[in-house]
């Protein structure tokens, strides 16, 4: 079962399906732990689909969270996943210009609130892809 991220060959795509409200923040399939329990850490709640191996693995925006916070949330994780050394890709109907200098600021600043551990080693990536898509 493909997904985003194996299509665009990124580490994370954060997007809205055509008419329904949910953000889904996918990995690609085998995605590592580390990465899997960072999602976790900044707040996505991790889904999976009962599969064979390998496990279909996926985050959401909590349903919870009004409509505007979704889109925060879903903003400021990205320079933290960035710093991690992830590629990351955000289509613009989910990108919030100003949670993301925000976070920014917070991350120089050294007020994150976001960073849950300090970011390791870069991870490997497959191929160069753009900050932002319109799909």
């Amino acid at each position: 079962m493909g997904n985003r991220a194996d299509e665009y060959g990124t580490d994370v795509e954060i997007y809205r399906r055509w008419l329904n409200p949910t953000i889904y923040v996918e990995t690609p399939t085998g995605a590592p732990t580390k990465l899997l329990d960072q999602l976790d850490q900044l707040g996505f709640e991790r889904h999976q689909f009962p599969t064979p191996e390998p496990v279909y693995i996926w985050h959401e925006v909590p349903a919870h969270l009004d409509s505007a916070e979704q889109l925060r949330m879903a903003t400021r994780a990205i320079p933290t996943l960035l710093l991690a050394g992830y590629q990351v890709n955000c289509t613009p109907e989910v990108f919030d210009e100003a949670a993301y200098q925000q976070a920014v600021h917070d991350i120089r600043s050294g007020t994150s609130r976001q960073t849950t551990h300090p970011p390791g080693p870069p991870a490997t990536s497959r191929r160069a892809a753009p900050t932002r898509r319109t799909t």
